[in-house]
């Protein structure tokens, strides 16, 4: 979701280090009453009207780890979250402009957390490594930004290592994952998503971050490419 950024600041924690992350971002790792709620209303609307199915549940790690998909629209988490619920509480990072009284509140209770695109947002990196070793699940979109928007088009939507580089540094798996069907919602297609077996990323462990963050960007999205083509 955001660009390959440098090394961070370790020893202090993420909430301290700017004022709009709280503690209260770092929630446990079951699902918020928020979430509970969103998710258990719309899931007639999703398995009912959209017959959202799922594929490869089966390679979620039991542990914290990083879920990379595909982004063809605001809309993907959706999808994305409803087959692992309610076992699996996906953490979201969620661009700072929503940021604003009351759809804050709301965005935080259900467990997202601010990043700032387009800038070196380290807090962001860091509060998604520390959740991820906590043993949530982080859910990235590595090619930043929707494909495909209204007139007004400020980030494109190209491969960034930020997902890659959380793995690396939290030592957890790199998971990649792919919807289909959340860019025609007006059509009601069939809404199609597919969980993949980790990214191999073990031999970049102790690597320059930023060569192996690369390097693991490139075999994640050739993963995501081959579970977009089989849906």
């Amino acid at each position: 979701m955001f660009p390959a950024t440098g090394g961070h600041d370790s020893g202090r924690p993420a909430r301290l280090q700017r004022p709009y992350l709280s503690g209260a971002i770092l929630l446990p790792v079951r699902p918020t009453l928020a979430y509970n709620v969103v998710a258990g209303a719309t899931w007639p609307l999703l398995y009912g009207l959209f017959r959202l199915r799922s594929t490869g549940k089966e390679h979620i790690p039991e542990g914290g780890c990083v879920l990379a998909c595909n982004h063809v629209s605001s809309f993907d988490p959706w999808p994305l979250g409803m087959p692992l619920w309610p076992k699996t509480f996906l953490r979201f990072m969620a661009k700072s402009e929503l940021y604003w009284f009351p759809l804050s509140a709301l965005i935080d209770a259900a467990g997202a957390f601010p990043v700032r695109r387009g800038q070196r947002d380290t807090v962001a990196i860091e509060t998604a490594i520390r959740l991820a070793r906590e043993g949530n699940v982080v859910a990235m979109f590595p090619e930043g930004t929707r494909r495909t928007k209204g007139l007004v088009k400020r980030h494109e939507a190209r491969p960034r290592s930020g997902a890659a580089r959380i793995a690396l540094e939290a030592g957890v798996p790199l998971v990649p994952a792919a919807v289909r069907g959340t860019d025609r919602l007006l059509r009601l297609p069939k809404l199609r998503v597919a969980y993949g077996a980790p990214v191999e990323i073990d031999d970049l462990r102790g690597q320059e971050i930023a060569e192996a963050a690369q390097e693991a960007t490139v075999r994640l999205m050739a993963r995501i490419e081959e579970l977009e083509a089989s849906l």
